[in-house]
């Protein structure tokens, strides 16, 4: 199930389950966690990227180690909002990845300037250039769940019981 309004993502949820987000490059996939509040989003580790079935083994054991119910895929829209090339590889990967896991609602969120918030909050840290290489997909991916999680506090608030 793909949503590509938080909305309805929420809506299919399972209760009290953590979200999964995700920052796709062409060499790493960043990941991120939530808690079973969906409050709080932490940076997990980076998957160097080799090909999709490889990646999706690795995706799924931290989906079922840490009691998964959602994953946030990070669209890499252009700056000016339309989708292109990047957009659709990420479109495709949630549709393969859909057909492994048919019952693990995904969704999409705007991750434009995700990866310059994490750099910067880097380097406000003071972390040197090869940490920064490390670390910087997770941290985006991060940054991206954070934001799916600050909008469904909002629409907790505004009547959603979930």
């Amino acid at each position: 199930m793909t949503f590509d309004d938080i909305p309805a993502f929420l809506d299919a949820l399972p209760p009290m389950q953590a979200l999964i987000g995700l920052d796709l490059g062409e060499k790493t996939i960043g990941v991120a966690v939530s808690d079973s509040f969906m409050s709080v989003a932490t940076p997990l580790e980076t998957i160097r990227r080799k090909k999709f079935g490889l990646d999706a083994i690795r995706l799924q054991e931290i989906i079922a180690n840490r009691a998964i119910g959602g994953l946030v895929l990070g669209l890499p829209r252009n700056m000016d909002g339309s989708e292109g090339a990047r957009c659709q590889s990420t479109r495709a990967f949630a549709r393969n990845f859909e057909r492994l896991a048919p019952t693990l609602p995904i969704s999409f969120w705007d991750e434009r300037l995700s990866t310059v918030a994490a750099e910067r909050a880097l380097l406000e840290a003071d972390t040197t250039r090869k940490r920064r290489a490390e670390v910087i997909d997770h941290v985006a991916a991060g940054y991206i769940l954070q934001g799916v999680l600050d909008r469904i506090t909002v629409l907790r608030r505004q009547g959603d019981t979930r």
